[in-house]
């Protein structure tokens, strides 16, 4: 495993990552990976929509209620027909097919940012 090219600190400052709950789930039909429509409210920010390819370790009713960290300043991303308004960050299993999503280790305010 390589690491990627060393970045500025000003490169990292310019990435928005916030944590928010996921308040809606539904399945993805028209995308090509098995995925999640996942609505997610990160506080004063608002609801932002994300698709997420995390079928295969999580049911709809287990993520609904579930703080998630993303990364909310990227631009908008048409996938067939959804706009993804933000990237859900998550780390990949070994066959880079599973994701584990990443969530802080205890509660906190929808919309903090990292830090």
């Amino acid at each position: 495993m390589t690491i990627k090219p060393e970045i500025s600190w000003a490169d990292f400052e310019k990435i928005d990552m916030r944590c928010g709950t996921i308040v809606s789930v539904n399945d993805f039909e028209k995308a090509r990976n098995p995925s999640y429509q996942l609505e997610i409210d990160f506080g004063d920010l608002g609801i932002k929509k994300s698709s997420a390819q995390i079928t295969s370790l999580y049911q709809k009713e287990e993520l609904i209620g579930k703080q998630v960290m993303a990364v909310v300043n990227f631009p908008r991303k048409q996938i067939a027909s959804f706009f993804s308004e933000c990237l859900v960050m998550g780390v990949y299993g070994e066959d880079k097919k599973e994701v584990t999503l990443l969530s802080p280790s205890l509660p906190v305010k929808n919309g903090m940012q990292v830090g």
